[in-house]
């Protein structure tokens, strides 16, 4: 019997970045742009407020893709769903890079 996994992200962050549209030799369209998300806590010890920023690299395909070029700006909040997904590739120096981006399936802005 298969085990049952789970790969979904939901994100609520700003655009860090106006979004790029770029087209695939096929035709098919993909976005990507940045979303930066913040979280806040209270130190242990009672001081000040604590805050960290956490950056995101977020593509979109397709029509949602046209979609999230045509609608989002930097700044503006927004709503991804989606799944990480990790790429490898060499660059043109020989080096073995990889990447972690969000793969969106849901938008709301």
């Amino acid at each position: 019997m298969a085990t049952r996994s789970l790969n979904k992200v939901l994100l609520i962050g700003n655009l860090t970045r106006d979004p790029e549209l770029r087209y695939t030799p096929q035709g098919t369209a993909v976005c990507t742009f940045g979303l930066a998300t913040n979280r806040t806590w209270p130190p242990a010890d009672g001081g000040e407020q604590q805050e960290a920023v956490e950056f995101h690299r977020i593509v979109a395909w397709a029509k949602l893709a046209e979609i999230c070029a045509q609608i989002l700006y930097k700044g503006r909040k927004a709503f991804i769903e989606g799944r990480l997904q990790t790429r490898e590739w060499t660059d043109q120096e020989g080096k073995q890079r990889n990447v972690t981006e969000v793969v969106v399936d849901n938008m709301i802005a």
